[in-house]
């Protein structure tokens, strides 16, 4: 291979390296409820059950903390618990807010289907951090100065039951009332939907003026969201918070150090949001008109066995009207990253998925991977159950699209190995004149009408396409505990077939990735088939051995697709050399002026003699 085909493929491994670096635990389980299915036919009434059946724990509270918003003694606490087709909900008079939310579709990566012979809904993923106060608030100053959150405070629900159920078109609305001193109220009303994530709040002020300075409050999210995946490293790349204003997205990443990172943010915010890997908080108000601004703050930790994690906290900024009685509502959204539902609410929500891209490719990347990568995955997958077998299929797709450009690579890569002995001889005609090798090389590659980057831009070119399916592979909650065969349990994690017991220098990898060596020995053999050039034959086995260590760590559904790419180019090799049209290595009749690349590179070399001979 030449020297430009060489360097091309240091650059993209470098690139690689490079965009890795950008974008490179359990909760003990709470008891068993019993549940009693609950059916509403009418899509808006608000819940009265038997009062019976619910849960009191008491709750004891200083007074005097409180100030002006502290009434009476605080009411035992109840628990609900709303399941619909999509998650269960656990919510907590104390504070009016949900507790825990579990995703009934997705499972912890560790968990028990049963626990005592009975079905465990508790396997499925709980994404908030309830153990470290993770919540969705209100927050005041009030007019005495004091710092207070509505989690602190105890409402009333009518709701006199503890498990209500939803189903299809169903929706259900609970309150949740809180009297202040002066005769006024906050009231929380959260409606949730029979078969859908995102659930509709609203909060009612009243005379709440008078008890609140500067008219404004916060609408907090504490703690953020818990981290749900084995390897939190990864999953710690992935999070972070974000806001939407104007059409802007601007990401809040904590950074990797164990430091903290705090933004704030002035004018009329459309949402905000907190992601793990796979999963997203939205808060974005039904109405702009009264959003002052928001603040995020990140801390990213580390764990002592070498596991990171990071935390985010967010506030939307809310300004209070000056009438008696007002309200706002909001939506929230708490459940999967997932293309086509953030695209159906028709707000931007799927600026949270990052399909990669980096110093400028994002405007490039992204519309690959949105309008042709996802669709056409997506639409595999309609006629092909396993992912697997769509990855397969998807990689000879691929492979077909980019069939034009690596053809055209290894033909010009073929007629600059049949010049290598012209190139010699100059080499070692002009052996003390290196400027004078570099023109006449450049007027034999226009003798004969070769490119010298011809091999290289033609991979440079599929950069684009090979990020946006590092995006979309890395992204993609469908690939998500997907098995594959044999020994690949999940196509969203690294395909261990052995671990190490201790961490390799510089890779600071531990465990072995089948998949990874299928990759690096593909890749070893392609490099064999197309390095024939004696100078560069170090590269055969550097690369493959880079590679190889470097996708340990990857999700095994990208290092199948990487793997059968390399078989599909090793198979295209072996036509084109061995039953493809023969090259012919001939001067070009009338060889017309170059442009472009080749004319500036005439251009240099003849400048470089001139100004040689004149010294």
């Amino acid at each position: 291979m030449e020297k430009q085909t060489t360097i091309a493929f240091v650059l993209i491994g470098a690139i690689l390296m490079v965009w890795l670096y950008l974008n490179t635990p359990n909760t003990p389980p709470a008891k068993q409820k019993k549940q009693e299915v609950v059916k509403y036919e009418d899509s808006n009434k608000v819940a009265t059950l038997k009062k019976e059946e619910a849960k009191e724990i008491p709750v004891k509270k200083d007074s005097v903390s409180l100030g002006s918003f502290f009434t009476a003694a605080p009411s035992p606490e109840k628990t609900i618990v709303v399941e619909n087709d999509e998650a269960i909900i656990e919510l907590s008079t104390k504070g009016g807010k949900i507790t825990k939310y579990y995703l009934k579709k997705y499972n912890n990566w560790q968990y028990t289907e049963t626990l005592n012979g009975k079905p465990y809904y508790k396997k499925n993923v709980q994404l908030l951090n309830y153990s470290k106060g993770s919540s969705f608030d209100l927050a005041f100053i009030t007019s005495e100065g004091k710092a207070v959150s509505t989690a602190d405070l105890s409402f009333i629900s009518s709701v006199t039951t503890t498990d209500i159920k939803l189903s299809g078109k169903d929706s259900l609305t609970l309150s949740f009332l809180y009297k202040t001193k002066n005769n006024g109220y906050i009231q929380k009303n959260f409606t949730f939907y029979g078969d859908r994530y995102d659930t509709r709040f609203t909060v009612e002020f009243s005379k709440l003026n008078s008890l609140v300075t500067n008219g404004m409050y916060d609408v907090v999210w504490n703690s953020g969201l818990r981290f749900v995946e084995e390897n939190s490293v990864d999953e710690a790349a992935a999070a972070n918070s974000s806001v939407f204003s104007g059409g802007e997205q601007i990401i809040v990443d904590a950074p990797g150090g164990g430091e903290k990172i705090e933004k704030d943010f002035s004018g009329k915010i459309d949402w905000i949001t907190i992601r793990n890997k796979y999963f997203a908080a939205i808060i974005a108000p039904e109405s702009t008109e009264n959003v002052e601004g928001a603040y995020i703050k990140g801390n990213s930790y580390h764990w002592p066995d070498g596991g990171i994690k990071e935390v985010y906290s967010t506030r939307l900024k809310m300004k209070l009207n000056n009438s008696e009685k007002t309200s706002e509502s909001f939506l929230i959204y708490l459940g999967p990253i997932s293309y086509d539902l953030f695209k159906n609410y028709g707000k931007d929500f799927d600026k949270i998925i990052d399909f990669g891209g980096f110093i400028g490719l994002k405007v490039i990347v992204r519309p690959i991977a949105e309008y042709l990568m996802l669709p056409l995955f997506k639409f595999l997958h309609l006629f092909i159950p396993n992912y697997g077998f769509v990855i397969i299929i998807f990689s000879l797709i691929i492979k077909l699209v980019t069939y034009p450009l690596t053809k055209s690579s290894m033909h010009s890569m073929k007629k600059m190995q049949m010049l290598q002995p012209k190139i010699a001889e100059i080499k070692e005609k002009f052996k003390e004149d290196p400027t004078k090798v570099n023109k006449e090389t450049m007027k034999l590659y226009s003798t004969y009408g070769i490119n010298p980057a011809g091999g290289c831009l033609p991979m440079l070119l599929q950069m684009p396409i090979f990020i946006a399916l590092w995006g979309m592979f890395q992204t993609v909650i469908e690939l998500r505990q997907q098995p594959f065969l044999f020994w690949i349990h999940d196509l969203s994690k690294p395909d261990i077939i052995y671990n190490l017991g201790f961490k390799l220098p510089l890779f600071g990898i531990d465990q072995i990735s089948g998949l990874a060596l299928l990759m690096g020995i593909t890749t070893f053999i392609q490099q064999k088939q197309t390095m024939k050039d004696p100078q560069q034959q170090a590269m055969i086995y550097i690369m493959p051995v880079m590679l190889t260590f470097l996708f340990m760590s990857f999700p095994s559904g990208l290092n199948l697709y990487y793997f059968l790419f390399n078989l599909f180019s090793i198979a295209q090799q072996y036509y084109v050399t061995n039953y493809g049209k023969q090259e012919i290595l001939e001067p070009v009749k009338n060889p017309k002026k170059k442009s472009g690349f080749m004319q500036r590179m005439l251009e240099t070399a003849e400048q470089n003699a001139k100004t040689k001979s004149k010294k």
